[in-house]
């Protein structure tokens, strides 16, 4: 369930009407919703330090739905309640209609990315000091924590593995209840390693124990090591980490892997303008709220990645064209994007209109035989079965 006030609610109730007219012709509806991470959590600060800028700047009020899980900030979205999602890499599962997504009130989501941020931070495997692990080759034969229930924490250990050619197989699965008790258990030496962002407290925690803490290197050079990893999760991407729990800064990075978060996200259909003015703000504004919250650089020009994995909208692309940063290669991996997401709108269409099966396993697996058929058809690669 959604964690909101009453006057969050009639907040949200009273549609945005009206338009704020800011600085350099900056067109903004006088109120934006959004849904993000619950309090607390390093999304919901940006969140809040954005609203900031567009308030003071704009005269734009943001208003926050924190939501707990990753379908509960999506459901909003799904449903028109709010416009814009600051999401997580489940944003991506959204958009392929997998996982948590591939049951009968979902399927894929016709989704376009606003912004993402990609600060200093690292997503990764957090390895427990002690055990002389220095690249995921090195993880064969140790205790891999596996978290019951949470698909983009196992799905990311298991990348990680990928990497250093291995698989669950090569490795002791040692499962837990949740994050939180995954990382109690390294310290109590029932694992060897748990999958966080680098700067979490519990992997501050970690570091401070005394099995210490470190964090696997990713050669950038080792090609065949990234299409292993990209082949299980192909929003990962390396990163250069001088943020990360342990010994590691500025002077001795962690190079590993990242990818965005948040992930600012809305459907197609967003009312005319915003995205645009939204990135337009967001790209050109960076030095007026950059050190606002942990993590805003990440907003900046620079730290965009021109070809992820979901399309932008088409006004950010416009946009990106408008200020000369957009090139041919990077239309082709638009249009790629483009084309995947109708194939996988079209194929659901066609799925759920042919009286698909009651049972909630069958139907998930029916539909993803038929998803991995129509990618496969047109050349694509499924990622997921």
């Amino acid at each position: 369930m959604l964690a909101m006030s009453r006057g969050l609610v009639v907040g949200l109730l009273a549609a945005a009407t009206g338009v704020a007219n800011g600085a350099d012709n900056v067109t903004l509806p006088k109120t934006l919703v959004m849904t993000a991470y619950g309090t607390g959590s390093a999304g919901y600060t940006q969140a809040v330090s954005i609203g900031n800028l567009l308030q003071n700047e704009y005269g734009t009020s943001i208003r926050i739905l924190p939501g707990e899980n990753d379908v509960s900030r999506m459901t909003p979205l799904r449903t028109g309640r709010v416009p814009i999602c600051a999401c997580g890499v489940a944003s991506y599962y959204g958009f392929e209609g997998v996982l948590m997504f591939a049951g009968p009130d979902w399927g894929p989501q016709p989704i376009r990315v606003i912004i993402t941020s990609t600060a200093n931070f690292g997503l990764g495997v957090a390895v427990a000091g002690d055990i002389g692990v220095k690249t995921p080759a090195d993880l064969r034969g140790k205790r891999i924590s596996y978290v019951r229930g949470d698909d983009a924490l196992n799905i990311g250990t298991e990348a990680f593995l990928a990497f250093g050619g291995l698989t669950w197989n090569d490795v002791k699965r040692v499962e837990f209840p949740g994050y939180g008790r995954a990382f109690e258990g390294i310290v109590g030496h029932q694992s060897d390693t748990a999958f966080t962002m680098s700067v979490a407290p519990p992997a501050q925690q970690l570091a401070a124990s005394p099995r210490g803490i470190t964090w696997p290197t990713l050669d950038p050079d080792d090609k065949k090591g990234w299409q292993r990893l990209q082949a299980v999760a192909p929003y990962f991407q390396p990163h250069r980490v001088t943020a990360a729990a342990g010994n590691y800064n500025e002077e001795n990075p962690w190079i590993g892997a990242s990818y965005p978060y948040p992930i600012y996200v809305a459907n197609e259909t967003l009312e005319k303008g915003v995205a645009r003015n939204l990135v337009r703000v967001l790209i050109e504004d960076i030095d007026k709220y950059k050190d606002a919250a942990p993590g805003n650089a990440g907003y900046s020009l620079e730290n965009q990645n021109m070809s992820w994995v979901i399309p932008f909208h088409d006004e950010v692309v416009e946009y990106y064209k408008e200020i000369g940063h957009w090139t041919d290669e990077m239309q082709s991996h638009q249009d790629g994007l483009v084309k995947r997401q109708e194939i996988l709108l079209t194929t659901w269409k066609e799925y759920t209109d042919a009286t698909p099966p009651r049972d909630e396993e069958e139907f998930k697996q029916g539909w993803m035989n038929a998803r991995a058929k129509a990618l496969e058809s047109a050349g694509m690669n499924p990622v997921f079965r």
